[in-house]
């Protein structure tokens, strides 16, 4: 398996982020969530303006990349610098590299990243119907609380998953 690594995206990269966002988001969401929900939300996070937005209040974007070649894209961003806690705010690969790999090593690779920067805790938050949930706790996180978070008239039914990173 080729190793992964992140590239960096900065705000000139958001058109092909956009391209790798829209089929991710809609393979994710659409089997647990509405259509309608899906767009809503899709226009509000990755629209040019949600995205300059998240970057503006701190998140990293980064494109998850094998031999070269994009694979999906992640993002993390600090939320509590005293207790050293990070939050992988996104974690997306396209359809066709699910189940190959790369997502562990994607998420090995975060994790390394946020330890570089001294964090001692990653957290993420995952749809309580996402199949995803058991992929993190493959990979060690362990669901800490529930959460429902309201974005226009929807809501976000989560969980909250954390891992201490050592």
């Amino acid at each position: 398996m080729p190793a992964v690594t992140l590239k960096f995206i900065a705000e000139n990269d958001i058109p092909e982020l956009q391209k790798i966002a829209l089929p991710t988001w809609e393979d994710t969401y659409l089997p647990i969530l509405t259509k309608e929900q899906v767009d809503f939300m899709y226009q509000e996070i990755y629209s040019t303006e949600g995205l300059l937005k998240q970057v503006r209040a701190g998140q990293e974007f980064f494109f998850i990349q094998a031999d070269e070649q994009t694979v999906g894209f992640l993002s993390v961003s600090l939320l509590n610098a005293e207790e050293g806690r990070y939050k992988l705010n996104k974690l997306y690969l396209l359809t066709q590299n699910q189940g190959s790999g790369y997502g562990r090593l994607a998420l090995e690779a975060a994790e390394n990243y946020v330890k570089s920067l001294n964090g001692k805790v990653l957290e993420l938050n995952v749809n309580r119907y996402n199949k995803a949930r058991d992929f993190y706790e493959r990979c060690g996180f362990t669901a800490v609380r529930e959460i429902d978070i309201p974005i226009g008239r929807f809501w976000m039914n989560d969980f909250v998953f954390e891992k201490k990173l050592t």
